[in-house]
């Protein structure tokens, strides 16, 4: 069964399709297939996902609203250019879009800003009050109980178990009676208060976008140089010089202080590598391959604001949270380059001739988005300020994942004639963890894909596909809930729809 004969079926497993919903930001899948084509060779793709990713809110949120539909659909292009150069040894240039992000939420809930958001959420401002009384208590030392056996004979109420209300005039009584510890207490925890419940109509009206949303977009050139020192294996490295750039905006009470901030990330380019070794047998159509792709870093210039830093009664806010505004605002006037690491990846790739006219095929993918994170400068700043009220003291991140991905893609292409080939084809995700980052809240997936392809001439041919994936129930966090069970939403039951088309061209 020689290696000609199953060239149309092969192709069919590298269809566009094949990786547009993977884990965390994962988007293209980083083939390697256009290089182990035979000959010259050039192909050029489009893939589009229409993905329905709907929630409610739930954990630490207050309300229990439905969301609406966050994940907008988006397009993105490859393409791929393959010279063998001498009998040993080959060039090749592969375009791709590799991570990416496009989501946007709306209609009423905790990512979509109103006039009612607060500084924090209810049930934090709650335990933020509960833990400044409990303090007063014990100031009030054995002046307390008298003063509640006071307040709850003439309330009607029991002393053993206080209303909030009783507990508060209890501690009056307490400053009235001389103890400066209490009075000056009670007195800031007003003044809080006022200042939380000034700043909800200051937030709802200042954020302009009402919405959160995120978009992310990276462009990578890859530059591989392969040598066959046989005509069973081939062994390749190069450079891979890549862009990224984004915007980050975050709405509503879900993100606390951080409603009304923006993040603005200019396209910026790293340079990387890759390197593997591929091992065929033609005469039964076997290659498999093992390709290694490097870390890219980039040094990226943030433009950040935040709605909040221009609210008048903001050092008020901070006092009464125990923070300092002098030294958040000597933070926030420096301006410094943010870190970003795209991860580390490993791609195996395997396929074979089962029978006349037929390949099986497949592709095991590992991301390490385990160690990955993205916290702007400013960002970085505010979470350290506001991180020991929520047990976070060294802060935290704007997006994070606690798992590696691992994805699996697995199917059958068949020949059907001269002009006219197909696949069937199953995918499995691992995701990168749960709860997950509300900007990308969902966990794996399961798909299944058709593709068909058709061959004009012997020479060219042009592919498409389909693939419907059920999406894995996900609880979503903010940076600041990250490393906890905490969650403040949760998506279940969603789907994505997604289509390839390819052309490619041997001479």
């Amino acid at each position: 069964m020689k290696l000609k004969h199953l060239s149309t079926a092969m192709i069919l497993a590298t269809l566009p399709a094949t990786g547009v919903f993977a884990a965390a930001l994962d988007r293209s899948g980083q083939s390697m297939s256009a290089f182990f084509q035979p000959g010259n060779y050039f192909e050029a793709g489009l893939s589009v996902l229409d993905p329905t990713v709907e929630g409610q809110e739930a954990g630490s949120s207050s309300t229990t609203r439905k969301i609406g539909d966050m994940g907008d659909d988006y397009m993105f292009p490859s393409a791929a250019l393959k010279l063998q150069l001498t009998d040993k040894i080959s060039f090749g240039l592969l375009y791709d879009q590799p991570f990416g992000a496009d989501a946007k939420y709306t209609g009423d809930n905790v990512f979509v800003a109103n006039p009612n958001d607060g500084v924090l959420n209810q049930n934090t401002v709650n335990a933020l009050a509960t833990k400044s009384i409990n303090q007063l208590i014990t100031a009030s030392g054995s002046a307390f109980g008298p003063a509640l056996q006071a307040v709850t004979g003439v309330t009607g109420g029991d002393p053993t178990n206080p209303t909030q209300q009783e507990i508060l005039g209890a501690l009056q009584q307490v400053a009235q009676g001389g103890n400066t510890t209490v009075a000056g207490g009670l007195q800031q925890l007003q003044q809080t208060q006022a200042a939380l419940n000034a700043a909800k109509g200051y937030l709802g009206s200042s954020t302009g976008s009402n919405s959160t949303q995120v978009e992310v977009d990276t462009q990578n050139l890859s530059l591989v140089f392969g040598y066959q020192p046989t005509k069973n294996f081939n062994f390749y490295a190069g450079p891979a010089i890549q862009t990224i750039k984004g915007n980050v905006s975050l709405r509503g009470e879900a993100y606390s202080v951080y409603n009304g901030y923006d993040a603005k990330i200019k396209e910026t380019t790293g340079v990387g590598w890759l390197a593997g070794a591929a091992y065929q047998i033609p005469e039964i159509a076997l290659k498999a391959s093992l390709t290694y792709r490097s870390e890219i870093d980039h040094d990226v210039k943030a433009q950040e604001s935040f709605s909040l830093l221009a609210f008048p009664a903001l050092p008020a806010v901070l006092a009464g949270l125990g923070l300092d505004p002098n030294q958040l605002a000597a933070g926030l006037a420096q301006d410094k380059k943010t870190k970003i690491t795209t991860p580390q990846s490993v791609n195996l790739d395997f396929q074979t001739g089962v029978m006349a006219n037929t390949v099986a095929f497949a592709n095991v993918r590992w991301v390490n988005w385990k160690d990955f994170s993205i916290q702007p400068y400013k960002f970085g700043v505010l979470s350290k300020q506001v991180g020991g009220l929520i047990g976070r003291p060294n802060g935290f991140n704007l997006v994070e994942y606690s798992d590696d991905q691992w994805s699996v893609n697995a199917g059958v292409g068949r020949k059907l004639n001269e002009q006219w080939a197909g696949n069937v084809s199953v995918g499995w995700d691992s995701g990168a963890g749960n709860p997950v980052t509300t900007l990308g809240p969902t966990e794996g997936y399961w798909n299944v894909g058709l593709g068909v392809q058709y061959s004009p001439t012997p020479a060219t041919f042009i592919a498409g596909g389909v693939k419907y994936f059920w999406l894995g129930d996900a609880k979503a966090q903010t940076g600041a809930q990250a490393g906890s069970n905490e969650y403040v939403a949760k998506f279940e039951d969603n789907n994505a729809i997604a289509y390839g088309l390819k052309i490619g061209y041997r001479f």
